[in-house]
C-alpha cells in the first residue's frame, strides 16, 4: 500500500485503485474486496486523506459526464425527429395510425380494437 501511495510501485501501474493495490500486494483482487475490506477501506481513506481522488472515481465521474452528454444529445435528436414530416409519431404525420403510441392512445377504444384485428 505504501509503495502505491508513495508513487513507487514495483508490480502495478501505480493507479490508486484496489486492482492496482491487489497486483502490488500479489494477492487476488477479491481478497481485498471480499475478505479484507478493512484494508480496502484503509487504502481509500489514505487516498482521500492525501487529497487525491481514486482513479476509479475519476474514471466513473468522467463516464457519467459523457453519458449525460449522450443522453442530452439523444433527447435533442428525438425532439428533432418528432418534428420531421413522414416520421411515425412526427408532428406532420397525416394518418392517425402514424403517430405511434400517442396516436393509438388518442383513438377511440373501438378504433383501437378494430385496428388490432378484433375485440376483446
Amino acid at each position: 500500500m505504501d509503495r502505491i501511495l508513495d508513487g513507487t510501485p514495483e508490480r502495478s501501474n501505480g493507479a490508486l485503485t484496489i486492482v492496482a493495490l491487489a497486483i502490488e500486494a500479489d494477492v487476488p483482487r477479491n481478497a481485498l474486496t471480499q475478505r479484507h475490506t478493512d484494508l480496502k477501506n484503509k487504502f481509500y481513506d489514505r487516498v482521500r486523506a492525501r487529497g487525491g481522488i481514486p482513479d476509479v472515481e475519476i474514471r466513473l465521474r468522467r463516464r457519467i459526464s459523457d453519458l449525460k452528454t449522450t443522453i442530452a444529445n439523444k433527447n435533442k435528436e428525438i425532439v428533432r425527429l418528432r418534428r420531421c414530416p413522414g416520421i411515425p409519431g412526427g408532428e406532420h404525420a397525416t394518418d392517425p395510425g402514424e403517430r405511434g403510441v400517442a396516436g393509438r392512445a388518442q383513438r377511440a377504444p373501438e378504433q383501437r380494437h378494430s385496428a388490432a384485428g378484433g375485440t376483446r
